[in-house]
């Protein structure tokens, strides 16, 4: 006699097995199809098919040569590493303050800084285009580093996560003669960098994708990012999809290398999170 219970789990097991495959899908099949049309002729380019009929590479050539792709990409990599290794540590230390810390005033920063999250970056792009303009940082990488040095949502996250930290391990240290700057790195930091390893990535995809500071800074394309580099193969004359497949394919593979190379610490800070 079957178990009625046993079919139901298994029922329910797998109706969730089959929305986690078609959320799956709908994630993967806009990378696949940019894919694709990278590999595609001209004359392919607005076919249906899964797979190109001719393959080819010379996209991926007059991508290349459009534009300075390889400059344009370097200039993202040290913009990207730059942003999310100050973030990181500006909030780490101020994550560390807000926990450990009792001073005067410490609500109403902590407020004023969940307030600024909520303001677009957009709003203040002005002000801050002023200030950097002034010091004379227009066409520089610094002038697209230094109005992103700290991160509100990555200082509000390592709040929270210092928070659950077990106090009790901070206070034997501390009772072992530990500093402050010692108990934040060799205690804490050891302890939760598979989280700090995920907030990371999430700096790192958002500095890596950013594209309107970039273009209000620079002008020249020795000076641009990739991402505004993608935007010259779009005109109001023509699009030339094919390239420009191949140069956002080009521009995907660092934040892919950056995933394979923490995936470990990722899914290790989703599972923590999850179980805590």
């Amino acid at each position: 006699m079957k178990n009625p219970r046993l079919n139901g789990s298994r029922s329910a097991t797998v109706g969730k097995h089959t929305v986690l495959i078609l959320l799956s899908f709908l994630a993967i099949f806009p990378f696949y199809w940019m894919l694709n049309t990278s590999f595609k002729p001209p004359g392919e380019v607005y076919s249906t098919s899964l797979l190109p009929a001719h393959w080819t590479f010379d996209n991926y050539v007059q991508a290349w040569h459009a534009i300075p792709m390889a400059r344009m990409m370097t200039n993202s990599i040290i913009v990207a590493i730059s942003q999310t290794a100050a973030q990181l540590l500006t909030s780490i230390l101020a994550a560390y303050a807000f926990t450990r810390w009792d001073f005067r005033g410490k609500g109403f920063f902590y407020g004023l800084i969940s307030l600024t999250w909520l303001v677009p970056f957009q709003v203040i792009m002005i002000p801050n285009y002023v200030v950097i303009s002034g010091w004379g940082l227009r066409n520089s990488l610094m002038g697209l580093i230094i109005p992103n040095i700290v991160s509100a949502f990555a200082v509000l996250q390592l709040y929270n996560t210092f928070k659950s930290f077990p106090r009790t391990l901070i206070e034997a240290a501390h009772l072992d003669g530990a500093s402050d700057w010692s108990v934040l790195w060799r205690t804490i930091f050891p302890n939760l960098r598979a989280s700090i390893a995920s907030i990371g990535v999430l700096l790192f995809i958002s500095s890596w994708n950013d594209y309107f500071w970039p273009l209000l800074v620079t002008n020249k394309p020795e000076h641009a990012t990739l991402q505004i580099g993608l935007q010259s193969f779009m005109s109001t004359d023509a699009n030339l999809w094919g390239p420009m497949m191949a140069a956002t394919t080009m521009a995907s593979l660092p934040i892919l290398l950056l995933y394979f190379i923490l995936q470990r610490q990722i899914i290790d800070s989703f599972v923590k999170g999850g179980l805590r």
